[in-house]
């Protein structure tokens, strides 16, 4: 029982957890993004001022599941990591920063709260790092997973404080109604 595992048997248990942990965290972003309407189709983000560098709309949809897949990927490669020193360590960080993550959308878009969204988005990040951190510690992959997602938190946050900075009173602006499907 004090054997190590063959390779054949690491990237065996790698796929059973990577099987799961990258549609779990494909389908928690997925339904993040559906509990309240976001980006182009959010009346209320439409009628904001926009900094100029601001991505197409759908830019985001794009890169999110392409982050998503490569969290995934990484917590699959620390689960995998059996016997690992740090490994509770980096799974409690990567949920932490996942749930946060997840907040995120519904704070902007759906509570109109531009400015605890940036602060939400600046905690993230700093859990985004601790959580590299450690799983570099365990798995140099995984860690190296996380370096784009961070990269696009930097962004985001970007984005974000902009359009607070544009938008002073982004809490208190009331969406565009709705077109009138009437025809005359």
């Amino acid at each position: 029982m004090g054997e190590l595992a063959s390779r054949e048997q690491l990237r065996a248990s790698f796929l059973r957890y990577a099987v799961v942990t990258v549609p779990a965290v494909l389908l928690l972003g997925f339904l993040s993004g559906r509990t309240v309407p976001s980006g182009d189709q959010n009346g209320w983000y439409a009628v904001l001022a926009k900094p100029e560098l601001t991505p197409p709309g759908w830019t985001f949809p794009v890169v999110w599941s392409l982050l998503y897949v490569m969290l995934g990927l990484a917590l699959a490669l620390v689960l995998s990591a059996r016997g690992a020193r740090l490994r509770g360590l980096g799974i409690a960080l990567f949920i932490a920063q996942l749930a946060g993550n997840l907040a995120w959308t519904p704070l902007f878009f759906g509570a109109h709260r531009v400015a605890a969204a940036f602060l939400l988005i600046v905690a993230i990040l700093g859990l985004s790092i601790l959580t590299t951190i450690v799983f570099a510690q365990i798995r140099r992959p995984a860690a190296w997973l996380m370096v784009p997602y961070m990269a696009w938190l930097c962004i985001a946050g970007a984005l974000n404080w902009q359009i607070g900075q544009l938008n002073p009173d982004a809490e208190r602006v009331v969406q565009a109604p709705a077109a009138s499907q009437v025809i005359r």
